[in-house]
């Protein structure tokens, strides 16, 4: 029986409200991943899933997996 190891990634999920009531996901260290849900917990699952999928498709195509760096998340006021 083979033992297949694997590595748990971590990634920084951003939740944005839609114009729909449910919310839009982006993950910023995998450029072009974008999913949505009903709720939070909806869009939670599909993140998860697409996250898999996006890692899944860089190994088959034996591309490097990005691992995220460091984030800082900083709300700025302007006034115009």
């Amino acid at each position: 029986m083979k033992n297949f190891s694997q590595t748990t990634y971590h990634y920084t999920a951003f939740f944005d409200r839609n114009e729909l009531g449910g919310y839009t996901v982006t993950v910023p260290a995998l450029p072009g991943l974008v999913t949505e849900g009903k709720g939070l917990d909806d869009a939670r699952l599909m993140a998860e899933d697409a996250i898999r999928c996006y890692i899944a498709g860089l190994k088959k195509a034996k591309e490097e997996v990005p691992m995220e760096r460091e984030m800082a998340q900083v709300r700025l006021s302007v006034r115009g």
